[in-house]
């Protein structure tokens, strides 16, 4: 009789970088003769850095018998070119992914993109850093893939209970994702690498025969009897239909006014603004792996820090280590920023945003009181800066104590840096907690309080300000039929992979509609 087991094992990292070594132990541990384990798998793989040797943990499917190697092949994707069509406006994961499901259910998706392709797109990005110019359709938020091409790649998500996780991840690697993310505990593609994969998921839907229009920023909804029937763009060109998908993404501000202007209920919800911190990664890996120099066979190491001040919520958001800060801005007049990583995460710096939770009655009211906030700020952070790309920033010591930097480190932040008071720039209610949440995250992990870490302002764009709500069933909006808030912007996900599930899932819940013995 056959035996397939999965087992748990923990080795030194250089030992978990040999074949050979892993096949051992993975043996031993099922109880096998090593010459008998003649098939091995890793299913998962984890850094455990909390004592002074990281350890890498692994669970392998390890057998006496050959285990197949699952290959990952592209959907093959049914001819849509006559098939009744879906509207999805916004081409960033929620919408990508929402296009491919709906080719799968037999409907044609017709995707309306305000950005531009890829490749245009990415001259753009440069005349933010060169130029300081932003163009307000086509940036680190807006174009091809939305905000998720530019945003590092990373896939972790405890979104387990929205959908597959499991399909979604596979479906990258169809597209040219690494097989590693399979297997990866916090799996990352890298900001070099998703354009590719964004480029070949659009090229798919097109050869199915979905369209997708750039340069088409969406500018009116027609409603007839509470029903979305179509929609406008800022160009004249119109487009009727009966779904429409709405996945713009946190950063389409001018969606949200379009929704308030028809009357389209949203409500206004909690979210998290601050700043980019940045480390030399060389500290980071000294703190979090509890050595001089970091063994080659770790990765460069992050962090997840947390801590409550009067209540509220202080916490590194998005870490990106070896990355880059990036200019993030979707209008001229406002400093935004973020950041990620290449694949290979090498570059000298480790940065995270450092955020204080906004909670919903703090501002302005109404639906969009979040929003305002929000622009408040980023505006506030321009002026300080110069008035162009140039971020204010501080030094972390000298922003707990309230004194401006009489210089600054050098920095990622490709448009630089200019020496401002933080603490007196952002709002009472920021400053005052995000000083004791780094005071507190100091005591939790010695040096990484220190002077040579910069501050960079704002990070603001953290999540979306509202949430524009659904009916739980149907997934259509409260009030206007037809109307399908998804992803991100419509406050209904957070991140790649749970924007992607939520995606799928409306493209599901749509074609039940359309053809209910399906449901």
């Amino acid at each position: 009789m056959s035996t397939t087991r999965a087992v748990d094992i923990a080795l030194p990292p250089a030992q978990a970088a040999s074949t050979d070594l892993v096949h051992a132990a993975a043996a031993e541990a099922a109880g096998l003769a090593v010459e008998h384990a003649r098939g091995m798998r890793v299913l998962r793989r984890s850094i455990d850095a909390r004592s002074k040797h990281p350890l890498v943990r692994l669970r392998v499917e390890v057998s006496d018998r050959d285990l197949d190697t699952p290959v990952i092949q592209r959907p093959e994707l049914p001819d849509v070119n006559a098939a009744p069509e879906v509207l999805i406006v916004g081409c960033g994961p929620a919408g990508l992914f929402a296009a491919l499901e709906c080719i799968q259910n037999g409907l044609r998706p017709v995707l309306l993109e305000r950005g531009k392709p890829i490749r245009e797109r990415r001259r753009d990005l440069v005349r933010i850093t060169r130029e300081h110019e932003v163009d307000p359709d086509s940036n680190y938020c807006f174009g091809e893939g939305g905000a998720g091409t530019f945003s590092d790649g990373k896939l972790y998500t405890r979104s387990k209970k929205r959908g597959d996780v499991q399909a979604v991840l596979e479906l990258l690697v169809a597209y040219g994702a690494p097989p590693d993310i399979l297997v990866d505990a916090h799996p990352h593609i890298g900001t070099n690498k998703l354009p590719a994969i964004v480029t070949a998921m659009r090229e798919a839907i097109q050869l199915a025969g979905g369209e997708v229009h750039f340069g088409c920023r969406v500018s009116d909804l027609k409603i007839e009897e509470d029903h979305l029937r179509g929609v406008g763009a800022a160009d004249g060109r119109q487009w009727r239909a009966d779904h429409v998908i709405l996945a713009t993404g946190h950063s389409a501000r001018d969606i949200y006014a379009l929704l308030e202007r028809k009357g389209i209920s949203m409500r206004r919800k909690e979210f998290a603004l601050g700043v980019r911190i940045e480390h030399p990664q060389e500290l980071i890996d000294r703190i979090q792996y509890h050595c001089d120099v970091r063994d080659p066979y770790l990765p460069p190491a992050s962090y997840e820090l947390v801590h409550q001040v009067d209540g509220y919520g202080v916490y590194s958001f998005c870490m990106c280590p070896g990355g880059i800060i990036a200019p993030c801005a979707t209008a001229n007049d406002e400093v935004v920023t973020n950041g990620w990583s290449p694949s290979k995460r090498n570059n000298p710096f480790a940065n995270s945003g450092i955020v204080v939770t906004i909670p919903v009655g703090l501002g302005a009211p109404g639906a969009l009181g979040g929003m305002q906030f929000q622009k408040t700020l980023e505006h506030a952070a321009w002026k300080a800066g110069g008035q162009d790309q140039t971020a204010p920033a501080q030094r972390m010591v000298d922003m707990i104590q309230g004194r401006t930097s009489t210089d600054l480190p050098d920095c990622s932040y490709p448009p630089g840096i200019v020496s401002r008071p933080l603490h007196e720039l952002l709002p009472e209610h920021v400053s005052v907690r995000l000083r004791e949440g780094l005071k507190a995250f100091g005591r939790k992990r010695q040096g990484y309080l220190t002077n040579e870490a910069v501050l960079v302002a704002v990070e603001s764009r953290t999540s979306a300000p509202v949430t524009i709500p659904r009916d739980p069933v149907s997934l259509e909006h409260v009030q206007v039929g037809g109307l399908f808030p998804c992803g991100e912007g419509a406050g209904h996900a957070g991140g790649i992979v749970s924007a992607a599930l939520d995606g799928i899932r409306v493209a599901q819940r749509i074609a039940t509609l359309r053809y209910p013995a399906r449901s």
